[in-house]
């Protein structure tokens, strides 16, 4: 089966005072950004769409999910490790306004439990594999998930080792077998 990971588009910058989680929707240029990877996979069948619960994740798969006849499938275990955080900054926007914060993300230091994090994203991801053999689906995503599940893919520790660009397409393969391995990272012609 193929495993297609779609980072969401560009969000806005949401900064709570209350606590509250952030969870932002996409900007106008994510918007755009999720219509251009929906055109772009336009002759690819996918018979199924997942997306993380988030509002970002969910507005890049809408594109896709019209487009294709398809529901939105919702699985929380695929929501970034900051799900609860009362801010979201752009990692564009975060280098100019905390450097050593964004110094500290580029080096894989995140503010959550990312072994937790780690094996709650390759479960749920793994089910949807088992679910879907011979298929090909896609799953709206985050930047970690892709990271974890690259690395799972690989064989490596799971760590924060690359950024994906917002709406690139990375593509797996998984055998009946159990055997993994990756087709393309961080595909993103698209936004060209």
């Amino acid at each position: 089966m193929e495993l297609i990971l779609i980072r969401h588009g560009l969000p806005e910058r949401i900064i709570r005072q209350d606590g509250s989680p952030a969870d932002p929707p996409l900007s106008k240029d994510g918007h755009q950004q999720a219509r251009k990877v929906a055109q772009w996979l336009t002759d690819l069948h996918i018979d199924r769409i997942y997306s993380s619960p988030m509002q970002r994740a969910l507005q890049t798969a809408g594109p896709i999910a019209s487009q294709k006849g398809l529901a939105v499938v919702v699985v929380p275990g695929v929501a970034e490790y900051d799900q609860n955080s009362e801010l979201y900054i752009p990692v564009e926007q975060l280098k100019e306004l905390n450097y050593e914060r964004w110094r500290r993300l580029m080096k894989g230091e995140v503010d959550a439990d990312f072994p937790e994090f780690a094996r709650t994203v390759c479960n749920s991801l793994g089910e949807i594999v088992s679910q879907n053999k011979g298929k090909r689906v896609a799953v709206a995503c985050h930047g970690g998930v892709i990271n974890v599940w690259a690395a799972h893919v690989i064989g490596f520790e799971a760590k924060m080792f690359f950024n994906p660009n917002y709406t690139s397409i990375n593509r797996f393969m998984a055998a009946s077998s159990g055997e993994m391995s990756v087709i393309t990272l961080n595909e993103h012609t698209h936004l060209n």
